[in-house]
């Protein structure tokens, strides 16, 4: 049975990316039609077909999908395939199955920016969502200078150990702060705690755009370095001898997965286990080459986070859960079955 596992992940082409593709495209369909006003999948393509060739539309169906689901429905994929990308790529670089792009310490670092922009209301005029942006975005780059700036006095070769205990030293420093920030929130406190818990409503196409040119710009960087991963999940000492310079591409990964982080984290808030567990569970189709796991990865995270979404704003409609709730609970569940399946050998 490993033999014919083995061979499934050597056959993993470029058929599987287009049924990879078409799952990602579906689920976003469902997440169109459905929610707590139900649309039938014939009006919600008519609708985008029409808006396709610029026509005028002006039903409550068309408002619906147009200004309120689609714009929603891009972020979370695009969020779910960065936290995806970010995770596979620090899982490949650290060698460790527990990273995440959450394990530098740099998404409780932009936590605290969003936090702060939201608790002591600093704004851009002009552009509703701004000022938790760049907060967010700033704080990330400095908490991963701060983890740098440590971890290179603790040891010049930056082990992966070393990194690892700073970053999570880091993280529990950033909780406490963003506790006491909190304590002196006033009457935001219920917009802030659920802002924490991840939550993807009121998304527009602006936010669609900064995720975009995120995803474009910083999933181009680590795909264009599977090679050098390929080699890091072998162990530095490999990547060395292949011709790695290994302290030059360990920075280049983790500065675009703390940006990507930043950006995710300021937009969406703080979402769990996206980034955990679907390259676990793409692993599991394309093996551990990186060329094949990082594009696959994208679209798991994509069709994981469409679907969390889709749960907490329809299991207690029209009530709506936090995204970063159902995802935690359902990849808690994933994590543990992949945790177990592994250790016996399946």
């Amino acid at each position: 049975m490993k033999m014919a596992a083995v061979r499934q992940r050597e056959g993993f082409g470029a058929g599987w990316y287009a049924i990879f593709a078409a799952v990602t495209l579906s689920a976003a369909l469902i997440c169109v039609c459905l929610g707590s006003v139900r649309v039938p999948i014939g009006d919600t393509v008519q609708i985008v077909w029409r808006a396709i060739c610029g026509e005028e539309q002006s039903n409550t169906y068309s408002a619906i999908i147009l200004r309120v689901r689609i714009p929603r429905v891009i972020c979370t994929a695009l969020i779910g395939a960065m936290l995806s990308v970010s995770g596979a790529a620090m899982q490949g670089l650290l060698k460790n199955p527990l990273a995440d792009g959450s394990t530098l310490g740099v998404s409780s670092g932009a936590s605290l920016g969003a936090v702060a922009a939201l608790a002591f209301g600093i704004v851009v005029p002009g552009v509703s969502f701004a000022g938790v942006t760049a907060l967010s975005m700033i704080s990330a780059f400095l908490s991963l200078i701060v983890i740098l700036a440590l971890a290179y006095k603790l040891d010049y070769s930056l082990a992966t150990n070393t990194i690892i205990l700073i970053g999570v030293i880091f993280s529990m420093f950033v909780s406490s702060i963003i506790s006491l920030v909190v304590t002196f929130a006033g009457d935001r406190v219920r917009q802030i705690m659920f802002w924490t818990m991840g939550s993807l409503s009121g998304k527009g196409y602006t936010e669609v755009l900064v995720l975009a040119g995120a995803f474009v710009a910083l999933g181009a960087v680590i795909l264009l370095h599977a090679r050098e991963l390929n080699a890091f999940a072998v162990g530095e000492e490999n990547a060395r001898g292949v011709g790695v310079n290994v302290r030059r591409v360990k920075l280049i990964i983790m500065v675009s997965v703390s940006a990507m982080i930043g950006i995710c984290v300021s937009v969406s808030g703080t979402i769990g286990f996206v980034g955990l567990v679907t390259p676990h569970m793409t692993r599991m189709f394309t093996g551990p080459n990186h060329r094949k796991l990082l594009p696959a990865s994208m679209f798991a995270g994509a069709v994981f986070l469409l679907l969390a979404d889709l749960v907490s704003r329809t299991v207690l409609s029209p009530l709506e859960l936090p995204a970063g709730v159902v995802t935690s609970f359902i990849g808690s569940i994933v994590f543990v079955l992949i945790f177990w399946r592994t250790r016996r050998g399946g």
